[in-house]
Formats: structure tokens, sequence, C-alpha cells
């Protein structure tokens, strides 16, 4: 998919011509984008959106209907629309795989180029990444509450827009659901789709037996039925096991029913009560009607049998509290060979200059322990004190028994993907394992353990020096 040059805001535009007037828009810039708060009141993010972004970069150019919209705006100059005709981004971008588990203040993406480049791409760039993580966040919370349950995501029709719905898709499937009924999405990203049937099927036939039968005899080996139009447990639930004798006898085998209203605890156990006296073990149940991580959770608190969840509105959305927008920024944080830093009263908002690098602390079990931002060349080792960039006062020793692993690679230089792009299998993969390797309680709904994020020495000294510099 192209994105547009035009989908930008216009300050973009208008920076880009007056660093172009002002003779700037060649000088060497850096910018960090990255979130200060996770998602959900949650303790972590899961990182999504960095090869939809690749493609943006690497495809950027004006056309000529945009060029042309742009002159009838007459707000831009000659000289600067004839420069936006050969525009390219030609810079490099350094980030972490896709899957992977971040946490805030972390530097995700490093744009470096031209002033001009690294500085016209922010808006597109936050557009894919912040949408992308923040569902492959709320995914990997879903499955982690669904636990050995299989999630399917069906939110297309509440997504924000048919991109909204492609982009959910994706980003759901790195977060740990691994099927989609957006088909459309599985022709694209090759993600499995499922899918059953709605009330309306039911209602269509002169009574509900009817319809299950059409149903099982259009799809007798991955027939699903929709349980509830009428009343689940004296029509619906009794007509499915008709079906699934009949098409037994036929030698073929109904998958499940979908329950999508009512108390989905209590009908589901008794439904799994109904198909094992039946002699249908086999049977799954699907369940669906508002899902998301609490109530998925309070299902399986109160033993639930259900093996499938159907997560549709709430996760195509974001929605819950926390969510609905990550509130990932990009910033500038070097421009020709001077550190920048964004000052402000409150020090956790205080940006963190210059060119970085990403580690995280391993220890010898492989369990994460955290991760610490240092500058470009600096050298870290077990023993030395970082500190909390929100409060410099706290501070920790990093372990002799840690390995530091590097988080961040360059992925695209001069311009040019230099990666090898992963499966969206091998995503889904990575963000699993890196899940169950946090610290205990990192995962919890409700009051998470917060992991940390230190600063390293030499960065923690640049800014407060630049700090100080900034307020003398």
């Amino acid at each position: 998919m192209r994105y547009p040059a035009l989908l930008t805001d216009l300050y973009e535009l208008t920076m880009l011509a007056g660093y172009f007037d002002e003779g700037m828009h060649d000088t060497p810039a850096t910018f960090d984008l990255f979130f200060r708060e996770a998602p959900f009141k949650g303790s972590y993010a899961v990182f999504a959106g960095l090869e939809p972004a690749l493609d943006y970069l690497t495809n950027l150019r004006f056309q000529e209907d945009e060029l042309a919209y742009l002159r009838n705006l007459h707000i831009f100059k000659p000289a600067f629309l004839d420069f936006l005709k050969n525009f390219r981004f030609r810079g490099n971008v350094i980030a972490p795989p896709e899957g992977t588990v971040v946490f805030p203040n972390e530097p995700l993406l490093t744009v470096e180029g031209r002033l001009a480049e690294a500085q016209f791409v922010e808006t597109a760039l936050l557009n894919i990444i912040n949408f992308q993580t923040l569902v492959a966040t709320k995914a990997a919370r879903i499955s982690v509450a669904a636990q050995d349950g299989v999630v399917l995501e069906f939110g297309l029709r509440r997504a924000q827009g048919p991109d909204g719905g492609l982009s959910a898709a994706r980003a759901a499937y790195i977060g740990g659901v691994h099927s989609t009924s957006n088909v459309q999405a599985g022709q694209l990203f090759g993600i499995p789709v499922k899918g059953t049937h709605a009330h309306s099927w039911v209602m269509a036939f002169p009574d509900e037996l009817s319809a299950f039968r059409a149903y099982a005899a259009c799809f007798p080996d991955s027939c699903v039925l929709l349980v509830d139009t009428y009343d689940t447990l004296k029509s619906g639930l009794p007509n499915a096991l008709i079906v699934a004798k009949e098409l037994r006898e036929k030698g073929h085998q109904m998958l499940g029913v979908r329950l999508d209203s009512g108390d989905l605890a209590y009908l589901s156990k008794a439904a799994r009560r109904m198909f094992d006296e039946a002699g249908f073990p086999e049977l799954q149940v699907v369940a669906s009607n508002e899902l998301d991580e609490y109530l998925i959770r309070s299902i399986r608190d109160e033993g639930g049998k259900i093996d499938i969840y159907g997560v549709g509105t709430k996760l195509a959305t974001c929605a819950g509290e926390g969510g609905g927008a990550l509130g990932g920024v990009y910033k500038l944080v070097r421009l020709a060979d001077q550190p920048k830093l964004k000052i402000t009263s409150d020090i956790a908002k205080a940006t963190l200059p210059d060119r970085k690098h990403l580690w995280r602390a391993v220890d010898a079990q492989g369990n994460f322990v955290m991760d610490i931002i240092s500058r470009e060349e600096e050298c870290l080792k077990p023993g030395q004190e970082v500190y909390d960039p929100t409060n410099p006062a706290r501070h920790k020793t990093i372990a002799e028994n840690i390995a530091l692993e590097s988080l961040r690679q360059t992925v695209m230089d001069a311009g040019q993907i230099c990666h090898s792009p992963e499966s969206l299998e091998r995503l889904s993969d990575r963000c699993a394992d890196q899940l169950r390797r946090l610290p205990e309680g990192s995962l919890r709904l409700f009051n998470p353990h917060r992991y940390k994020v230190s600063i390293s020495p030499q960065l923690h000294e640049l800014r407060s020096r630049l700090m100080k510099a900034y307020q003398d």
C-alpha cells in the first residue's frame, strides 16, 4: 500500500518550507520516536508497525496532483515546490524488531538524515507506529488473559475506517491473535481467516433448525452455529446437537457453536456439559459480544468453558481505560554536531538528548531485569550506577551476573531497507517469548509491576548539563 506524501500535518510542510528558505534543510538531524506512558494503565507495549513505516519511507515522493494541490493553496513559493519534485527519504532508521516488548521513554525509531527529510516524516511515522503498537499491545493483553484459549479478531466493522481495520488485523496477529475475520487482511498478510454466520442467517429461514441444517449442508466440515438467536439453552444448543449428530452420520464433523449474548461463563459451562453428555466432547465453544481482557479474565475466573474468544470492537478500537491512543512523540535529539534537549519544568517530560543505544539487562535464567538507555558509543558494565530518567535521585547498580543485549539495529541505510522482513508468525512468537520473560507481576491487569528503564551515567550527565545550561 502506498501512503500518499500528503498524509501529513500542514505544519510539517510549513516547517520544511521554512528550513528550505533558511538554507537549513540539508543540516544533519536525528529524531527519536518514543512514548512516555504505557497504554491501558499497563507496564509495557508491543512494538509494531515497522514494516509499514519502512514501506512509507521507501516510496515517499510527491505526485504531480499532490504538487498541484499544494500550488493551489497559494502559501508555498515556487522554488520550494520545485524542491519537492525530487524529495525522497534517503536517511537512516534504527529500530527494534517488531514484536519486541518495549517500555516508556525508550527510543523506538531513531531517524537520521537531512533535517528536511527527518522532520517531514514525523506525522506519518507516528500515525503508523502509534496505532499498530497500541493494537498489538491490546492483543497481547487479551491473549494473556485468554491463557490457553484461542483469540479471533473480528473488529473490521467497528474499526476506524478500512485502513484501520487492516492495520488492526496485522498488529493484532503480532500481539498474539492468530486469526481474523477480515478477508483482505488474510489475502495481504497471510493471516488465517475465520468466521461463522450472523443472526440474520437464522432469521432468514422458517425456523432455527432449518437454518442450522442449511448452513451445515453448505459447510459440513467447518460448521460453527450461532445458537443465541432465540433461546440458547432451550433451542439453540439442542438444535445444534441435532445437526451435529446428522453430520456425524454422514461422515462429517461439526466444529462447534458460538455464544454471542447472555452470561457467557454460565452458558459456556452448560454447553460443555450438554456436548459431553451427548458424546461430542470435541465440539468447541466460541464466545463473542464486547469481549476484552477484563471480561475474558472474569469468565475464566468463574470457570467458563470457552475454547475460542471472538474479540471485535474492544480490540480494533483499543477501547478501555488508558487506551484510545498511544501517546507517541517525535523529538529532535541532535542537530549537526550538537545534542538537543526539550526542557520543561517537569523532568519526566524532558527529552533524552543525542544519539543513543538501547540495552536489555538479562539474568542468567534469561529473564529481563531492566532496560538501559546509553549514549551511542558508551560502554556499560556490571557494577555501574544507572539512573531513573524521570527521577535522577533513584538509581540502581547493574548486577554482576547480568548480560546486556542490544535491542535495536539499523533497518534502513541511506533510504534503502537493509534487513530481511520477518513473517508475522516470527513476530508473534517473539512477542509471546518476551512476555514470558518479564518480571513477575508485569502482566497483571491491575497495578502491574513497573519494569525499570534506566539511563546510563554519561547520558544522565549530558542531560543534566544541558538542562543547567538552558536554565542559566
